[in-house]
């Protein structure tokens, strides 16, 4: 592509002056982009393509041709770094795209995104990662400001306000996802990547695995309440049981059950984490704890536990908040079923998960999949090796739950 500046004298104004623009040729096709300024023509040089030197605005002037085609001249050498074709379509496209853009203004924008997805979740941990970012560099940070050295200093930075090694690496996860994410988005040009030389994975921590024997599930299930007792008491016993006896579902995915996700003797629903559909055998003790909480008048699209109402919950930022907020309450209860039981693992509704899991391991259901899966950092991969049973497999594993 060919780009010069040139004077169009076959256009006269009233004041003598005719206008300046930078014409394009791409395969003997003409475009023209007007510079906003003209000049009278004898001032200028078409061989030369400039003002000539007798011009009295010729500083001005010149200074605006000069800098208009040294922007069209970066731009067609960043399409041919991005080995895109150059033409007017690309190199238009480009110049909209590549105004120089601030890390904080694009990840600002991707949170606004997820949240409109509701990807409430997910919002959190970018809107984590863009607060410690903005208290690291409170100066305007550009992609183009983003090496190996930095990412060091903000490594430091995160030990230093006292972030353990899973949350830094989620953190810098997010910071990886989110520049690969304005690579192909093409909002700046990448020379060299600088997560090739820091490795982000390095940060993640062993996590220890929690679960409890059988027998602590038998002793969980016969316990009597005490007298005095809150609300959640109960709920929260009932609630680690249905998980524990329904595959290790997770608390957001029981919290939204409704009736129509039961079919016959299964539950189908979607995970909120990952979106897999998932399906489960109801186990005789998941269908007392439903039926406990079933109330007289209720229809299919009504949840079936007591943690949200359809008619008050309908974003998923409300969804979001009452789950928290619940969870919460549901957590410290089982912490006090751990104390009255005794058990050295304080209960959580992930415990549940991780005891579904282990009594599967120990029931012999394929070893190489569910060994230590339930034991790894990276719980997507965990989640891989899960849905990978068959289900026929599970369903018999959870003849051995009690």
């Amino acid at each position: 592509m060919k780009i010069k500046a040139i004077c169009r004298h076959e256009i006269v104004y009233k004041n003598g002056k005719s206008p300046l623009a930078i014409r394009f040729t791409h395969q003997r096709t003409h475009k023209t982009v007007s510079l906003g300024i003209s000049v009278e023509p004898h001032y200028w040089d078409k061989d030369a393509e400039m003002i000539t030197a007798n011009c009295p605005e010729r500083v001005i002037l010149q200074s605006k041709i000069d800098s208009t085609l040294a922007i069209y001249r970066k731009k067609i050498q960043r399409l041919e770094a991005l080995d895109m074709e150059i033409d007017f379509t690309n190199l238009f496209d480009l110049t909209a795209k590549c105004t120089p853009q601030l890390v904080d203004s694009y990840l600002e924008r991707q949170i606004a995104a997820m949240k409109q997805a509701g990807r409430i979740n997910t919002a959190i941990k970018y809107t984590a990662t863009r607060t410690s970012l903005v208290k690291f560099h409170p100066a305007k940070l550009r992609f183009e400001d983003i090496t190996p050295n930095l990412l060091v200093d903000f490594e430091t930075f995160l030990c230093g306000e006292g972030n353990q090694p899973n949350s830094i690496a989620t953190k810098f996860s997010v910071l990886k996802a989110v520049y690969n994410k304005a690579i192909a988005d093409k909002i700046f040009l990448c020379k060299e990547n600088p997560f090739v030389l820091y490795k982000v994975g390095k940060h993640w921590a062993q996590t220890r695995k929690r679960a409890i024997h059988k027998e602590d599930i038998q002793r969980l299930i016969q316990a009597i309440p005490p007298v005095t007792r809150s609300p959640y008491t109960e709920f929260a016993r009932d609630i680690f049981l249905f998980s524990y006896f329904s595959a290790g579902i997770n608390f957001k995915d029981i919290a939204t059950l409704r009736y129509n996700d039961m079919e016959e003797n299964r539950i189908f629903y979607r995970r909120h984490k990952t979106g897999k559909a998932m399906t489960c055998r109801l186990h005789p003790q998941a269908k007392e704890i439903i039926a406990k909480y079933t109330r007289s008048e209720v229809i299919l699209e009504d949840y079936i536990f007591p943690i949200l109402d359809r008619h008050i919950h309908r974003t998923e930022q409300q969804i979001h908040n009452r789950v928290h907020k619940v969870l919460i309450h549901i957590n410290r209860e089982l912490k006090e079923w751990s104390k009255r039981l005794g058990l050295a693992t304080n209960l959580t509704t992930y415990v549940a998960r991780h005891t579904f899991a282990t009594v599967l391991k120990r029931s012999g259901v394929n070893i190489a999949i569910i060994s230590e899966s339930l034991g790894h950092s990276d719980l997507s991969t965990t989640q891989i090796y899960l849905d990978s049973f068959e289900n026929s497999q599970i369903d018999a594993a959870m003849q051995n739950l009690l």
